[in-house]
């Protein structure tokens, strides 16, 4: 019956008229937030991972140039203490970086859905699964593939602001919008 809530696994699932007719139960939202929820958790597991990375390389760096002991050749001391330095600098350049995803990633509400593509949304194409959110690369999940994406990558700026049927064309593929949540 429409408005009905039955329990499927524990998890409640909402009766919709055409869906009850067939004797379909309709998903409820609570699955696209709990989808949401673990593609966020994987982003910032990534980025943790990142800055995690890049303070240990920064600590070990550190370390060896203060290990590093003066010898007769003093030119080597000084190109050793350099290069350090300079892996250093690398590594405070991608801690920042990582600093500057993790506060996207904390602009992101994982709960609601939108009819519209925006930060934050599950995207659904023909071509690919999408999450709207910070550059992460392919997140395994639950069998699938999903594309973390930022919203200035080439494909987030297509991606964004569309809806279900729309379509783009990126690299020669035409992607059509199965669902936006």
């Amino acid at each position: 019956m429409p408005g009905e809530t039955a329990h499927v696994s524990g998890k409640p699932i909402n009766y919709c008229f055409i869906c009850s007719l067939q004797k379909y139960p309709a998903p409820v939202n609570t699955q696209m937030s709990d989808l949401k929820k673990e593609l966020y958790d994987l982003c910032v597991a990534h980025v943790r991972r990142s800055m995690d990375a890049a303070e240990l390389a920064i600590q070990e760096a550190q370390k060896a140039s203060n290990d590093d002991t003066k010898s007769s050749a003093g030119d080597k001391y000084e190109t050793g203490r350099a290069m350090m330095q300079q892996e250093t600098n690398r590594n405070l350049a991608q801690l920042n970086e990582a600093n500057k995803l993790m506060v996207a990633l904390n602009r992101i509400s994982t709960n609601g859905t939108s009819a519209i593509a925006e930060l934050g949304s599950v995207i659904i194409t023909n071509n690919g699964n999408f999450y709207l959110a910070i550059s992460a690369g392919s997140l395994p999940l639950a069998g699938k593939t999903y594309f973390a994406v930022s919203p200035g990558s080439p494909v987030g700026l297509k991606l964004n602001g569309k809806k279900k049927g729309d379509s783009f064309t990126l690299n020669s593929k035409l992607y059509v919008i199965e669902l936006v949540s």
